[in-house]
């Protein structure tokens, strides 16, 4: 069935949600446990890197953030230039409810926070409620087994994607330091190698990993953040290469012949010199005509779900309940109703907008019921709302109020988007 994959990769998704569920519980009763100091002081610890003159020192957590967070935003990468291809971003038809769900997902929250918050010194925060955490989402989706429709989870995947792509865009944009336009042009010149690699199907595994790390550190050297060098590798990845199956063919089914005579095989099992240089060339086949682009998201998507994003919740959702994080009760309150209404305005809005103009349609054995509850799950921005927030603001006092505000918000959006769909059916059909 053509859904297989789409259904393993919800399959790694939701096994993800409950790590980072797990992970954000972890974190919330160490940072509010007597052991409180330990936590936030280990992820402080500092962790240098280096040889000879190059040297970059780094806390635990800027390490998180800043390098292994390069990972995830490359796994992003590759998804979303494979829902460009061949998914559900893949013709004008199949991406238009989803485009047009994120794009009102997008701007809603914006527009919900600059009505509440237009404090100087806090208004930085607007990009916060920007997040759709698609890995919490269709963990939820998950809990309401058959009542949500497979094409529900499919929908919400695509639309949490192509949300990713304005997160990206809009710290690309707005939550950059001082910009460095020297090695910035340095690291795209490399990255233009590597792309010209990528469009004659020339892959090496080698090249594009010393490519990619080159590009991180000019990246994170230049003032732009360094994950977006993340985003730049998986473009440059090639879908295929040179080889494709139909050319090995005839070399396939010839190993395969030698494979099966009986009466080659040991008796103990072991394979004969001439089995044994068939299995090799198979081998060498098998890796020959594989996309390097599905090969790197099958083998990276399982380590980003399952270590990546949840030791991002250890070491960033740990909030100490304490007087400081209600310093800024304003700030939380713009970052939670962007949140809840920002999302489920702007996406159930503009949705329904494309729908009646006929502009998009709602996906099969949807209800605009199912588009309204999924519309609140929108909401659930914790991985990339945290993300942001530690780049939107340096005082501590802001950085706990706006997380505040982000688990105040993810949850309710999270229990109300539970609650609806819940409540339209006992069995969908999928």
């Amino acid at each position: 069935m053509t859904l297989k994959p789409v259904e393993k990769f919800l399959k790694v998704e939701i096994s993800g949600s409950n790590l980072l569920f797990i992970m954000t519980i972890v974190a919330l009763l160490w940072a509010n446990s007597p052991f409180s100091e330990s936590y936030h002081s280990f992820w402080q610890h500092i962790i240098t890197v280096g040889v000879g003159n190059i040297v970059l020192s780094k806390s635990i957590l800027l390490w998180i953030n800043d390098g292994l967070m390069a990972i995830f935003f490359f796994v992003i990468g590759l998804e979303i230039k494979r829902e460009i291809i061949v998914g559900e971003l893949s013709s004008v038809k199949k991406a238009s409810l989803p485009l047009f769900a994120a794009l009102g997902g997008m701007v809603g929250p914006v527009i919900i926070f600059l009505l509440i918050n237009n404090n100087p010194e806090t208004i930085r925060g607007w990009g916060i409620p920007m997040a759709t955490d698609i890995a919490f989402a269709l963990g939820i989706l998950q809990l309401l087994g058959k009542r949500a429709p497979l094409s529900l989870k499919i929908f919400l995947t695509a639309f949490a994607i192509i949300d990713d792509i304005g997160g990206v865009l809009v710290i690309a944009l707005f939550y950059s330091m001082e910009i460095k336009i020297q090695l910035i042009f340095y690291a795209l010149a490399i990255w233009l190698v590597l792309l010209i690699l990528g469009i004659f199907k020339f892959y090496s595994k080698y090249i594009f990993l010393i490519g990619g790390l080159v590009i991180w550190v000019l990246m994170l050297k230049s003032g732009l953040h360094p994950t977006l060098a993340g985003i730049l590798l998986a473009f440059a990845i090639p879908v295929q290469k040179k080889k494709m199956v139909r050319e090995l063919m005839n070399d396939i089914r010839g190993n395969m012949d030698i494979l099966s005579r009986k009466e080659a095989i040991n008796e103990k099992g072991f394979l004969t010199k001439e089995q044994l240089d068939a299995a090799n060339e198979l081998d060498d086949a098998a890796t020959a005509i594989k996309s390097p682009l599905q090969h790197l998201e099958t083998k990276l998507h399982g380590w980003v779900s399952l270590i990546i994003i949840p030791l991002f919740a250890l070491a960033n959702a740990g909030i100490t309940l304490n007087k400081t994080m209600f310093s800024n009760i304003n700030l939380s309150l713009a970052i939670a109703l962007g949140l809840i209404l920002g999302k489920v305005i702007g996406i159930s809005l503009i949705s329904l907008f494309s729908i009646k103009l006929k502009i998009a349609a709602l996906p099969e054995k949807t209800t605009f019921k199912h588009l309204f509850g999924v519309s609140f799950l929108g909401g659930v921005g914790f991985t990339m709302s945290l993300f942001i927030c530690n780049l939107a603001f340096i005082d501590p006092a802001l950085i706990y109020s706006a997380k505040l505000g982000i688990l105040a918000g993810s949850l309710v959006s999270g229990l109300l988007g539970f609650t609806i769909i819940r409540s339209m059916c006992k069995i969908c059909p999928q």
